[in-house]
């Protein structure tokens, strides 16, 4: 146990640290390959939401950085929770380094932990290039449910809607549901979070669990200042500042081994907007593309344009992204097989607990 939870920790606090080198890049080849090209970076989300500002902001400004200032082309390529992005990145993509892309963190945890359904990919084995932010999730509702604190999450029947398999969106309430009982139905289907805020205002559900914190204050802040939603929880080790007083999940009522496992599922919170190239990418075109990420990162411009928008820059490199997916293979597996089953889409016949934890 001791060593499962290590491991979590590890996953979660290990690699928020600050952007370092991504490896030696060869300037004059990458320049000579990428001078008059254009590189795509392919969203697997519908436009408006989280991952296309994050995407869209960041090709704005990356192209500068690339040896050969290459074009910079984004577009959307939506569909099963950006799960068909992943897919086309890993099995169809050029493989030259004209092609990245950014996906649902959670999707990549699919198959080690029981969703293998349509994953027709490897995540160690693409190349990652960087994550811009690690950050919270939090769970929110219509106001008009009354929806305040958390037992009032566990005394209320729901229905929250979430885009596919794999994302944040269907995780993370799938694990709430499960290891409390909650009254919640699920509604997957939505292409994704401009799609689940329209769902929200049209009463057709009550509210999201797995919105990004950033995305929600960047994109949506009036629904809070207006008091149309509340927030009864945060997904996350620790309390962010701006959400003092509302609890993590990580402060609910569990014992050891379950808050191990919940632990391994929340670490994907470390890379909270990943880009990654496909595999076979030439070692020194991946370099490149790492130092133009990184450099990007501590880029005046791209800092205040970020600002602007209310977005956050809590960046992890590369190699840092790399090493955590070759980490998780290696999850013991007591841990892993607990975490299989608090994702199951079949909620257990025996609550774990009743749920009823601080306010």
């Amino acid at each position: 146990m001791r060593a499962a939870l290590s491991l979590a920790v590890a996953l979660c606090a290990g690699f928020a640290a600050t952007v370092g080198r991504a490896g030696a890049a060869d300037p004059s080849e990458a320049s000579k390959f990428y001078a008059g090209k254009t590189v795509r970076i392919l969203v697997g989300f519908g436009p408006g939401g989280g991952y296309d500002l994050y995407a869209r902001t960041l090709g704005r400004f990356i192209g500068r950085h690339i040896p050969g200032e290459p074009a910079i082309l984004v577009q959307n390529m939506p569909g099963a929770g950006s799960l068909k992005v992943a897919n086309y990145l890993f099995n169809a993509a050029p493989r030259d380094g004209t092609t990245l892309a950014t996906f649902a963190r959670g999707i990549v945890y699919g198959p080690l932990l029981g969703h293998p359904e349509g994953v027709q990919f490897e995540a160690a084995k693409f190349n990652w290039i960087g994550s811009v932010a690690n950050e919270v999730s939090v769970c929110a509702f219509n106001s008009t449910r009354g929806i305040k604190t958390w037992p009032d999450v566990v005394a209320t029947r729901t229905v929250i809607g979430a885009s596919g398999t794999g994302a944040d969106s269907d995780v993370f309430p799938t694990v709430l549901r499960n290891l409390f009982a909650l009254p919640m139905r699920i509604v997957t289907g939505y292409p994704g979070g401009a799609e689940l805020v329209l769902a929200m205002e049209r009463g057709e559900i009550d509210g999201r669990c797995g919105w990004s914190w950033t995305s929600l204050l960047a994109r949506n802040r009036d629904m809070l200042t207006a008091g149309r939603i509340t927030v009864p929880l945060q997904i996350a080790l620790a309390r962010r500042e701006d959400l003092a007083d509302v609890p993590t999940v990580m402060e609910l009522p569990l014992d050891d081994p379950h808050k191990a496992a919940l632990k391994l599922i929340v670490s994907r919170q470390a890379i909270a907007r990943p880009f990654a190239a496909p595999p076979g990418v030439a070692a020194e075109r991946i370099a490149a593309l790492r130092d133009a990420f990184n450099a990007t990162m501590s880029d005046p411009e791209f800092l205040a344009e970020m600002h602007s928008l209310g977005l956050e820059v809590r960046p992890v490199d590369g190699e840092a992204v790399q090493g955590l997916m070759q980490e998780i293979q290696t999850s013991p597996p007591p841990i892993l097989a607990l975490a299989r089953d608090i994702l199951s889409e079949t909620p257990p016949a025996k609550p774990v607990t009743s749920g009823i934890g601080p306010r």
